[in-house]
């Protein structure tokens, strides 16, 4: 009986290439403060000059986001690395291979991080709203015209977000109400 075929082993450098894609992950889309350029380097490749680590860190961030903000499959993924693979200072085929496999581990977690980050709870906390006389103004006209003020406070992952929509107000000869945001 035969012994089963072994996989072959990675390449040298994929296991810290692996583990700072999973450090710019955890600083870019996990909100891990901890992980610095620093610390990484340090830990990964502390052979590694400062300008040359910052360069590969800055690339693979870079390649990273194209892939994250463009939710890439992995077609799409693959005809992407292959391009980077061809371009002159781009990315080796290995370093392709290591980033293809992350994606495939973490695609759903960084995408549902990216939700989270862009996305605004469905919740009104509060409102309030008053109507001033502007007392200053640049413009001598403009004072003692009414100004509504609208105060929202919108909530996003627990925190409170107060908004103020300043509103300018025109009463018509007709009684009519009319509004105009101020920018």
């Amino acid at each position: 009986m035969a012994a089963p075929e072994q996989p072959p082993l990675p390449p040298e450098g994929s296991k810290p290439l692996s583990t700072l894609l999973s450090g710019i992950a955890q600083a870019a889309y996990y909100g891990n403060a901890d992980i610095t350029e620093d610390l990484l380097r340090g830990q990964l490749y502390p052979e590694a000059a400062p300008e040359e680590f910052r360069a590969l860190r800055a690339k693979m961030g870079g390649l990273l986001q194209s892939i994250a903000s463009a939710d890439m499959d992995l077609n799409q993924l693959e005809a992407f690395l292959t391009a980077q693979t061809k371009k002159q200072g781009g990315i080796t085929s290995d370093q392709a291979a290591v980033i293809a496999k992350f994606w495939k581990n973490h695609r759903t977690k960084i995408h549902e991080s990216l939700i989270n980050q862009s996305r605004w709870d469905n919740v009104l906390k509060n409102m309030n709203w008053r109507v001033d006389l502007k007392s200053q103004s640049r413009h001598i006209d403009q004072i003692n015209t009414p100004v509504a003020i609208v105060e929202l406070e919108l909530g996003k992952n627990g925190q409170l977000i107060p908004v103020f929509l300043p509103v300018n107000i025109a009463v018509t000869e007709r009684n009519v109400v009319d509004t105009d945001l101020i920018k």
